[in-house]
């Protein structure tokens, strides 16, 4: 089956980290480029990051450069988000997806179910 999981999620005080992972099965990254996005309750998902499956190049929005950051494990066929310095007003629900290498979401095909970050105030 090819599908995408990610786990990691939880609650972390302000300030504190927490490492997403997102498990590919049924297919590698070879062909696909993985994003992370975030869905706050009551607002719009929103990128996070991406990165290539080409070179390995990877993309923040300036908001998060400098304390976001993604990698890939091929062997494991997982890909990391290591959060760090977070901000209650980032608690919501992280998803990672395969697709093209872009802040898009559109031209993401694969969406896996998400997890719950939380951030105590």
């Amino acid at each position: 089956e090819v599908q995408l999981v990610e786990s990691g999620g939880g609650l972390v005080q302000a300030g504190g980290s927490l490492r997403l992972s997102c498990a590919a099965s049924g297919f590698t990254f070879d062909d696909y480029a993985i994003g992370w996005f975030r869905q706050a309750p009551g607002k719009e998902r929103e990128g996070v990051s991406c990165i290539s499956d080409t070179d390995g190049s990877t993309y923040y929005p300036d908001s998060l450069k400098g304390r976001f950051t993604i990698s890939i494990d091929n062997a494991k066929n997982t890909v990391y988000l290591q959060m760090d310095s977070l901000k209650p007003e980032e608690t919501a629900v992280y998803y990672c997806a395969a697709g093209s290498y872009t802040d898009y979401q559109g031209a993401y095909e694969l969406w896996g179910r998400g997890t719950q970050v939380t951030v105590s105030s």
